[in-house]
């Protein structure tokens, strides 16, 4: 790709700079601009070509404005001559190099096309070589090159190079660009990424995935915890749309071999959406997920989150204890952070100092420190803990216990008197106590510090206007365990349809099912003895404790899903 228009070196010394009047004439905003001339840095390359590659404007804009920052005519494809103009002293091989197209000559003036008609050394090269005066056009870059090999390049002098078609985009900075040359006037990236994000909030999406493969750039958004496929664009898009989500990110866009993490802060159709942005290089380009935080939907209101009444009375009053340690376990995507931030919510008063150290913080809590971790000077959870102990807290919230040492602080923390919350990566509320062990934990340590775990998923709720009943048989029920939950007399369940409102698929929305296990003296006993976690499970089923199976269950005979939703996300539950 041939080079674009720069901001300061210009033949006009009164002509303004070329990214103040692009903000000043409404194409780009003052934020954009700085950060193109912060990529512009990274990179070490024009601003116009930045800007381009960045997907913030079109080689046709950077034309335009630089057309009239320097006073000179626009070249369009139809000015272009039909055939090669021979131009004494030029060789053809000059032009093709330099990106210069001879328009005609007339009265001993050479008028000829250039991307960077600015270029004064060109410019003078080209009056000393053939004696006549040089008079510029603007022209738009891809169509200058275009028109340039189709009258000036030989095609023995194409014989055995390089087919564009089979560069590995993925590699050096010359194949992205020659990647991203034929985009420039013809993509809205821009317009295409907005959309992309503005989808969220018509379809209620937790995540947005942009995967590049040979046929192109898949978009697929993660409604209701179930992946939808959504548009596919062309393949030439990946990069430049990678680029440009990137930069919203404040991501180093000249890295595409290591994956990045970043966030965007956007406001769509009045939401305030916070997109956790993470890239992975692939063998078609790089792939981008974006995690959706909603902050007008988040639920913050214990009551509002799925809890069952028996449940949520459990749980409330071990989150009131003054010291010791609750654990949230479930899947990535399960909701826990969620469910501790509105406990946190539910326990902040003027009376308590409440801390909170995650990785990343997702969302900013009126009155509550929240520490961010940075692993990359040396922040960790564990660094991070050591510190907020001496900032004399009542209740701490740990992110995520990833590790031993996070974990024994924890419960050093627990059984000094403070009330910790935290999350954990198990599939049950029992098998917390025995990841708590692996991780190095004394079994009498967990005993003396830990409270209870909640175990949590998220099901789909049936969408209400399109829901179909339907009437149970009776050995149905019975196998099912739903017998026991449903009212007496009744057998009506009710099946996923499907309507406008849902998209038609069935369901509108997703609620909270859980197993909540209780550290009493039964448990405390069997902790003592060495049960593994299925005797524990059993302990806790013995002393109350419904599983998540057993609260989807609820869930189904009050009609708020179905019995295949509860069985996609607990079937490791089935047997319970």
């Amino acid at each position: 790709m041939g080079s674009l228009p720069p901001v300061a070196t210009t033949t006009h010394s009164a002509a303004p700079r070329l990214g103040e009047l692009l903000v000043r004439l409404n194409r780009l905003s003052m934020r954009d601009l700085e950060q193109a001339l912060a990529a512009q840095g990274e990179i070490g390359d024009l601003l116009g070509r930045v800007l381009v590659r960045l997907g913030l404007l079109t080689e046709a804009d950077i034309a335009r404005v630089l057309s009239v920052q320097l006073r000179l005519k626009l070249a369009k494809t139809e000015d272009f001559p039909k055939t090669p103009l021979q131009v004494p002293g030029i060789e053809p091989n000059y032009l093709l190099a330099h990106s210069v197209l001879p328009l005609g000559i007339e009265d001993g003036k050479l008028y000829v096309a250039m991307a960077t008609p600015q270029d004064a050394f060109t410019i003078k090269a080209l009056r000393l070589a053939t004696g006549l005066r040089v008079r510029p056009r603007v022209a738009i870059e891809s169509e200058l090159r275009a028109a340039l090999e189709r009258l000036y390049a030989q095609p023995e002098e194409d014989e055995g190079g390089e087919d564009p078609a089979s560069f590995d985009f993925t590699g050096g900075d010359s194949e992205f660009v020659e990647h991203l040359k034929d985009l420039a006037s013809e993509a809205p990236v821009i317009r295409f990424v907005n959309q992309i994000v503005a989808r969220v909030v018509d379809l209620r999406a937790s995540d947005i995935h942009l995967e590049p493969f040979e046929d192109g750039l898949h978009v697929r958004y993660r409604v209701d915890g179930v992946l939808q496929e959504a548009e596919r664009a062309d393949a030439a898009l990946a990069a430049a749309v990678t680029s440009r989500i990137k930069l919203m990110a404040h991501l180093n866009i000249a890295e595409r071999r290591l994956p990045q993490d970043g966030r965007i802060k956007n406001r769509v159709q009045g939401h305030e959406l916070d997109l956790r942005v993470s890239t992975l290089p692939t063998m078609h380009g790089e792939s981008v997920v974006m995690r959706v935080l909603d902050r007008a939907s988040i639920r913050l209101q214990l009551e509002d989150m799925g809890f069952s009444p028996d449940t949520l009375a459990r749980y409330r009053a071990l989150i009131e204890r003054p010291h010791g340690i609750l654990l949230v376990t479930g899947p990535t995507g399960s909701g826990k952070t969620t469910t501790l931030y509105a406990s946190l919510t539910k326990l902040n008063a003027g009376a308590l100092k409440i801390l909170t150290v995650e990785d990343p913080v997702e969302y900013q809590l009126s009155g509550i420190n929240q520490v961010q971790v940075q692993a990359q000077i040396g922040m960790s959870f564990a660094n991070a803990l050591r510190s907020i102990l001496r900032q004399d807290p009542d209740i701490i919230m740990i992110g995520e216990m990833r590790d031993t040492e996070t974990a024994q602080i924890a419960v050093q923390s627990a059984l000094t008197g403070h009330l910790v919350l935290s999350t954990l990566h198990t599939n049950t509320a029992s098998g917390a106590i025995i990841r708590l062990e692996d991780m190095g934990v004394e079994r009498y340590l967990i005993t003396s510090s830990v409270n209870g775990v909640l175990s949590q998923r998220l099901v789909r709720r049936l969408c209400p206007q399109c829901r179909k009943p339907v009437a149970l048989a009776a050995d149905v029920m019975r196998k099912t365990g739903l017998a026991r939950f449903m009212p007496p007399g009744g057998n009506t369940a009710y099946v996923a349809g499907g309507c406008a409102a849902c998209k038609h698929t069935g369901y509108f929305g997703r609620t909270s099912i859980h197993e909540l296990f209780v550290m009493d003296a039964a448990a405390h006993e069997a902790i003592l003895g060495g049960a593994d976690a299925t005797a524990l499970h059993n302990v806790a089923r013995r002393g109350g404790m419904l599983t998540l199976y057993e609260d989807g269950l609820r869930k189904v005979a009050a009609g708020v899903s179905s019995m295949e939703e509860v069985l996609r996300v607990t079937q490791d539950q089935g047997d319970a």
